[in-house]
């Protein structure tokens, strides 16, 4: 169910959710778990069961709806803090982030053992909102999370950027920090000067800090 890039000395596992449309094997999941796991962090990655169908039949699918999704996150908590005492985080990338967020937001679909375990939750990309519809927010369970939320967003995301996401009131157990000029996958424009290694590593280092901030 879990596949895991083991970290030497880990200080703390994380579990991370893939977004709608890749799975675990897509460049940014792979690359974001090498990364953290050569910074102490364990990262286990496993695929929702309808992005298992897709890899099973090479069919194009929509995700499940999200009960289900918890219901499957659920169960590969449960695992992690099974075979590991280590500290536990949850989070994602977009969707996956955001399915994260939302089952530490709800004791009914997380077991009371992971529950207590989770220290934190962190979202690269988070979908604040479909593109195009900033009026369609999906925030209104922030106010219920049971642990701090770090938000890892590029700056030109279209699925809150950071003059839309600035303006919104958010709970103070959120906390954002801005990729610069990166879009959804964190990925800057070349004429930026930044380059998308660049991104990608400043993301992982503040996800890290993230991680040692809760620890401390």
């Amino acid at each position: 169910m879990i596949q895991w890039y083991k970290a030497d000395n880990a200080k703390a596992q994380f579990i991370f959710a893939h977004g709608a449309g890749a799975g675990m094997d897509s460049e940014f999941m792979q690359k974001m778990a090498q990364m953290l796991s050569e910074k102490q962090i364990s990262v286990g990655l496993f695929n929702f069961e309808y992005m298992q169908k897709i890899k099973a039949e090479g069919k194009r699918r929509p995700p499940e709806r999200a009960d289900k999704l918890l219901a499957y996150f659920d169960k590969v908590l449960a695992q992690a803090v099974k075979e590991s005492e280590l500290p536990l985080f949850v989070g994602g990338k977009s969707m996956g982030g955001r399915m994260a967020s939302m089952i530490v937001s709800d004791e009914a679909y997380l077991s009371h053992e992971a529950i207590s375990a989770v220290k934190g939750i962190i979202a690269f990309g988070y979908p604040f909102h479909p593109p195009g519809k900033p009026e369609k927010l999906r925030t209104a369970h922030f106010l219920n999370l049971n642990c701090p939320l770090r938000v890892i967003q590029g700056q030109r995301d279209t699925f809150g950027t950071e003059a839309e996401v600035s303006a919104m009131d958010l709970c103070d157990n959120v906390q954002l920090n801005w990729i610069p000029d990166g879009d959804h996958s964190l990925v800057p424009r070349k004429k930026s000067g930044f380059t998308q290694e660049q991104n990608w590593a400043s993301a992982a280092d503040n996800a890290v800090s993230f991680i040692e901030e809760l620890l401390s």
